[in-house]
């Protein structure tokens, strides 16, 4: 008999995984009109005010300690989130989606780097898969315009993965809200300066509507997130968040016609079972 709380654990991964999946449509959308680091300075501003109000009403207090590893985590958490969105507008949301989904083999090597962590001999092997995969759907070897935009985005994991190692130190001494408003509110500032040239104050009622339900939406995927990590193992819920791929590329055929290439799924399909490998392993 499955255990209720494993169920519940992975039913709330795939909630979260769900949940951005639906911020990940409203980004594509909204960047038909306005500056991808436009859309991350209001996810940013609407995201912090509401997790303020939950501190508020939840009586949580801001901490003393480790200020610098949480300015820090927010700093990585907000270049990951200007890149993802520039990926996002730029590329399908199938293959943006992929390529976010490697941070895990950047988690492994910051914390052999950084942490000093000793990684096993399958866990490299996995990792030389994992490059493969990411070679197909970036395709440095056919620079183009679009491969430029698909390296952005696997910077992009490259930086959420340094911040899911700060979360990690960050964890055990901070509520989760603390960590999420540092993340949110950095993202802010970090938007400001790109987006001072370009500009463009939404004015129709689809901007706002979007750019207010995308500040909502990815609350609630943070939320359900750490609720899923407090109910189960990292490893299975990090299996389990790769549904996201699967949702992401239905968006993305649902309103925008995206086809997804070949080489996309064979990179896809060797990223995603080698992550899946890599979180067992990890998680052993």
């Amino acid at each position: 008999m499955v255990n209720e709380a494993w169920k519940s654990g992975v039913l709330l991964a795939i909630l979260a995984s769900f949940t951005f999946s639906i911020m990940n449509a409203l980004v594509k959308e909204a960047s038909a009109t306005l500056p991808a680091s436009e859309i991350g300075f209001f996810r940013g501003v609407i995201g912090s005010v509401l997790v303020y109000l939950l501190m508020l009403r939840e009586k949580v207090s801001f901490s003393n300690q480790d200020v610098p590893m949480l300015l820090i985590r927010g700093l990585l958490g907000a270049l990951y989130l200007v890149c993802y969105f520039f990926s996002i507008a730029h590329i399908p949301l199938a293959d943006a989606s992929i390529l976010a989904h490697m941070s895990p083999v950047f988690i492994i090597l910051i914390s052999a780097v950084f942490l000093r962590e000793r990684v096993a001999t399958p866990i490299w092997l996995l990792l030389g898969v994992v490059i493969i995969g990411a070679a197909l759907i970036v395709r440095p070897f056919s620079y183009s315009t679009y491969s430029m935009y698909a390296a952005i985005g696997l910077l992009g994991a490259f930086f959420a993965g340094g911040a899911h190692v700060a979360i990690r130190q960050l964890s055990a001494r901070h509520h989760a809200y603390e960590i999420v408003f540092y993340f949110l509110s950095i993202a802010a500032l970090v938007s400001i300066p790109l987006m001072w040239t370009d500009f463009v104050w939404p004015t129709s009622e689809r901007e706002w509507i979007c750019l207010i339900t995308l500040g909502v939406v990815s609350l609630l995927g943070q939320l359900f997130l750490t609720k899923a990590f407090t109910h189960e193992s990292a490893a299975i819920v990090a299996v389990t968040r790769y549904i996201g791929i699967v949702f992401n590329v239905a968006w993305g055929w649902l309103f925008w016609s995206e086809s997804i290439g070949t080489l996309t799924i064979a990179g896809g399909c060797l990223i995603v079972a080698a992550c899946i490998l890599l979180s067992r392993l990890k998680g052993a």
